[in-house]
């Protein structure tokens, strides 16, 4: 990991409201719930790598 975010208890409380019904909508898979949150996060991880590359001269 790059850093460290450090969360309030209000911060805590809605991230594990979030997880909570991310997890529901897997019909209560944890597993099946991460493994998706994996392939959502490695797109967006993607989409942000290719705006941050710089562009080639002349486009």
């Amino acid at each position: 990991m790059s850093h460290i975010i450090r969360l309030d208890s209000r911060q805590e409380a809605a991230l594990q409201g979030v997880a909570e019904s991310f997890i529901a909508q897997h019909n209560g898979d944890a597993v099946k719930a991460l493994k998706e949150m994996i392939v959502l996060n490695g797109h967006l991880q993607e989409r942000l790598d290719a705006l941050n590359t710089p562009r080639k001269a002349g486009r």
